[in-house]
């Protein structure tokens, strides 16, 4: 999973000619196996997962990191995915220190192990995922997917949301048929008509609208939250409390950044995500920023996520999330004076 390793998203040219640069992007087991081939940790190091999208593609471009930890004689070391689910299992498998995913792929981590840790959160950002329809599709609602061929990643945000919106719309879960495709297939399978409808998060949401003209069916308005998680796990947390705290800092210094330089923002994640930045510029302005802890409606939300899968089986065993948020060494320390 390190940069030799990523591949590409293929996207039509707006104007219907040559295809923009391919992006390579691979399958996500087949990546989760080859992050785990990875070397143990070093002492002083951290391993970050990161995806094509974001603000710690953002924090890893600017180097400001390596510069916040140097003071720490922490070093740090970075490796794409494509997306969250094998992120997660590099996480638990101890393969990465910290990462980054959307509702669903900590959910399905924390299911298979219990080293998985929430650290922070982001603001919802329910504009920034959609179920797609081809522009001249007769499909006009979300109940008009009953018996239709939908295309999403497994596991991922976007899983959720068709969960939620299939049952908002009266359409019962296995009344759809579902293609499990990673974005770039997806993407493929979108364009060509094998599918009827893509459930997909930004920036690829924004790059299919605008290369395709596809139309939103819904998107997370009133259905998901759509948030991001910063998430590492418990070997990591407990022996590195200091680094994850100064992770998130460098994050939150990031963000309130990038919140008012969305076109500079753009310039500079084009190159990264192969995305014109015009395109990126869409997808920015439907995302959230400001990195917090976990409270007690985050927590919720994502119980409720656990339990909306485990209700369908998706998740063999019901989960509390509760037990797997991270509480800061300050704030513990905040709150055993409050209680004295």
């Amino acid at each position: 999973m390190t940069d030799r390793l990523s591949r590409s998203l293929t996207l039509p040219h707006p104007a219907g000619g040559a295809p923009n640069r391919r992006l390579l992007l691979s399958a996500g087991l087949g990546l989760a196996a080859a992050s785990v081939l990875r070397p143990v940790r070093a002492a002083g190091s951290i391993r970050i997962g990161y995806q094509k999208y974001g603000s710690l593609v953002l924090l890893k471009g600017r180097g400001t990191l390596e510069a916040a930890l140097q003071p720490l004689g922490v070093t740090v070391s970075w490796s794409e995915f494509p997306s969250g689910p094998p992120l997660m299992e590099a996480l638990n498998a101890g393969a990465v220190d910290f990462g980054s995913a959307g509702e669903a792929p900590p959910i399905f981590a924390q299911g298979a192990s219990a080293e998985l840790r929430y650290v922070a959160t982001e603001p919802p950002a329910p504009r920034g995922e959609a179920i797609l329809v081809p522009k001249d599709s007769p499909i006009r609602s979300v109940a008009d997917l009953r018996g239709r061929t939908i295309a999403l990643n497994k596991g991922s945000n976007v899983h959720y949301l068709l969960v939620r919106a299939l049952e908002q719309a009266g359409v019962p879960y296995d009344a759809v048929k579902l293609a499990f495709l990673a974005p770039a297939d997806a993407n493929a399978a979108f364009v060509r008509g094998s599918v009827d409808a893509w459930a997909i998060w930004d920036p690829f949401q924004a790059a299919a609208e605008r290369s395709t003209g596809a139309r939103v069916l819904t998107d997370g308005q009133g259905i998901a939250p759509n948030r991001q998680f910063y998430l590492s796990r418990r070997g990591f947390t407990d022996s590195s409390p200091d680094v994850v705290s100064a992770v998130l800092k460098a994050i939150g210094a990031v963000d309130a950044w990038a919140e008012g330089h969305a076109d500079t923002v753009a310039a500079e994640l084009a190159p990264a995500v192969g995305i014109p930045a015009p395109v990126l510029s869409v997808a920015l302005g439907r995302l959230s920023y400001g990195v917090a802890p976990l409270d007690a409606t985050v927590i919720a939300d994502q119980q409720k996520v656990a339990d909306a899968f485990h209700g369908l089986g998706l998740l063999p065993k019901p989960i509390r999330v509760a037990d797997a948020v991270w509480t800061p060494p300050e704030r513990r320390a905040e709150a055993q004076g409050a209680d004295r």
